[in-house]
């Protein structure tokens, strides 16, 4: 049974393996034509050699029997001839691998990032920056640039071998059987390497990803590093990161590198045959001396790049892994997607309801438990409650970046499940206590909320958002540079960036999720207005810790442990008795007048 199984996951490696070389073709096909040339200039790159050895037989008679240089004066001109010609060919070789593995990784790397673009908010929680960056674009690198190489120059190898092996035999035949037996011996320990690499390259992977992470971390984090004094820390985590790398390239090391000293010794073995069998056929008359001469040539420019194919093979089967990588991204399906039948939401809307709404990020440990809402389309929704309780996971599910556990969510009816997503989320505008704004340019940053958007559309955004001012004091105005992630622009002047690009959007629905919560007084009485601009004729959900800016919203909804607690507007939630709104209103208003005092 254990034999059965054995040879059943054999079988189905082997299929997997098969299948995804064939889907490489998809990337192939368009560079097919440089991809041939490249790998027909291998063969008379590779037979070269052979023509060398070749011609140094009757070179080496001609001097050392006949004594004379009438007849192959011209051999050693040849062998220059030859050479430079192999040269020439060699350069235009590399050059056409370089540019074919160059265009094939682009476009594997085209699909991983489009793929990379289809994953839900849960696949980026779970995964640091390191691990995505392997996945989506140093496997494409491993896989395409480093297998092309080293299908050249095994192809070149096979071609160099076979004309070299042609050779030995039009030398000697006996030695030759010798030679080559030993050649094929010195072939059986690659066969278990495979097994052997892949566990500790999967491990070499993560530990590469977490590299790749301390570096995005120290560069995201560096005020924090500096402030806390934390450069020891950051280091120390670095180090022991960077030894566990080391520990794992040993130990990749010592499972393949053994292939290249086994193979010299077994070749040395097959040299040291050839010269006491060689040396018996001259005596007896069997081999002349230039033929053995030949012989040797052509056997040492024959095992000496089979020397080295150990690590060529080495490579080829970190290139094959990465391919299975590769393909094993491009296969995952994203958790959330359109259904089958996914309509196009329309953008205008009549009401919207939570129906018994509960989710979980981690199985069995439930963020929101039966959260039931109605609003109604112009309406303003404020949500409130204690730290953690799930204020931000409720407007969460309302543009899908996770789907409920179990109940729905109905817009007029329907299920936001059965819209397609890109209409669904075209119709939600979302303004972040954070708001991520991309290097460019800040107009650039603002027309993303609708790139065909008119320049008056433009500068009515930028009114309503209070930019106008502040573009009037830069020298470039709309086209200054911001920096990676908006780094040159204050917290106030980010948001209202972020609100204008809502404002080009324009879409029915607005969330706002604390996006005042992180100014200072000032940015936030200008930031609230441009927002006030913005709820205007819209279906507005508030996520506010400050209480003080959701008084005048339609309803209130308190959220505590997961759970809507209270509901109702801001006089009727202060006329509840020991009410959970009450009680945060007492406390941070009486938090003010002490202060105040």
């Amino acid at each position: 049974m254990h034999k059965l199984s054995k040879s059943l996951k054999r079988q189905v490696l082997e299929n997997m393996f098969v299948k995804n070389y064939k889907r490489m073709w998809k990337y192939i096909k368009p560079y097919w034509f440089r991809a041939l040339l490249t790998l027909l200039l291998t063969i008379p790159v590779g037979s070269m050699d052979a023509v060398i050895a070749w011609a140094i037989r009757p070179y080496t008679d001609a001097v050392m029997v006949e004594k004379t240089l009438t007849e192959g004066w011209y051999i050693p001109i040849l062998i220059i001839g030859f050479t430079v010609i192999q040269g020439g060919l060699t350069y235009i070789l590399n050059y056409l691998n370089t540019w074919v593995g160059g265009k094939i990784t682009n476009l594997l790397k085209a699909d991983l990032f489009k793929k990379m673009l289809t994953f839900e908010t849960e696949f980026f929680n779970t995964k640091n920056s390191g691990d995505i960056i392997i996945k989506f674009s140093g496997n494409a690198d491993t896989a395409c640039a480093g297998l092309l190489s080293n299908i050249k120059s095994f192809v070149q190898k096979f071609f160099t071998a076979l004309s070299l092996i042609v050779v030995l035999f039009y030398n000697s035949w006996q030695l030759a059987l010798v030679c080559v037996s030993i050649l094929l011996f010195a072939f059986l320990p690659m066969a278990s390497l495979k097994k052997r690499v892949t566990p500790v390259l999967n491990k070499n992977m993560e530990t590469g990803a977490r590299l790749t992470t301390k570096y995005n971390e120290t560069y995201s984090g560096n005020k924090t590093i500096i402030s806390y004094n934390l450069e020891k820390y950051q280091e120390q985590r670095y180090l022991t990161v960077l030894h566990e790398s080391f520990d794992l390239g040993m130990k990749l090391f010592k499972r393949t590198r053994w292939l290249t000293p086994v193979m010299h010794i077994v070749l040395s073995i097959g040299i040291a045959l050839a010269l006491w069998f060689g040396s018996h056929l001259i005596l007896t008359g069997r081999l002349t001396p230039g033929g053995f001469v030949s012989f040797l040539t052509s056997l040492i420019l024959l095992y000496t790049p089979i020397k080295t194919i150990g690590g060529n093979y080495n490579s080829v089967l970190v290139s094959f892994w990465a391919i299975e990588q590769v393909f094993e991204v491009l296969d995952a399906e994203p958790k959330i997607q359109d259904s089958k039948d996914a309509i196009e939401m329309p953008d205008k809307i009549k009401k919207i309801e939570f129906q018994d709404v509960s989710f979980e990020y981690i199985k069995d440990v439930p963020v929101l438990k039966h959260i039931n809402l109605t609003v109604k389309k112009g309406d303003t929704i404020a949500i409130v409650g204690n730290s953690g309780g799930g204020k931000t996971t409720v407007v969460s599910l309302l543009p899908r970046f996770y789907d409920a556990t179990s109940g729905a969510i109905k817009i007029d009816g329907t299920d936001i499940r059965d819209f397609t997503l890109k209409s669904l989320r075209q119709n939600i505008g979302v303004v972040f206590q954070d708001n991520f704004l991309f290097g460019g340019t800040i107009r650039e940053n603002i027309m993303l909320g609708n790139e065909n958007a008119t320049e008056e559309e433009l500068n009515r955004a930028i009114k309503l958002a209070y930019l106008d001012e502040f573009l009037k004091t830069l020298q470039n105005g709309l086209d200054t540079q911001i920096g990676e992630r908006g780094i040159l622009l204050s917290g106030g002047q980010k948001q209202r960036v972020a609100i204008a690009r809502a404002f080009l959007k324009n879409a029915p629905i607005l969330v706002l999720d604390e996006a005042t919560s992180a100014l200072d007084n000032k940015s936030e009485a200008v930031v609230q207005k441009a927002i006030e601009n913005l709820m205007h004729d819209k279906t507005v959900f508030v996520i506010a810790h400050r209480l003080s800016t959701v008084r005048n919203a339609d309803k209130i909804i308190v959220v505590n442990d997961g759970k809507i607690v209270e509901s109702g507007t801001h006089e009727e939630l202060l006329a509840i008795k020991n009410g959970a709104y009450k009680m945060l209103y007492d406390m941070q208003f009486k938090t003010k007048d002490k202060k105040s005092e």
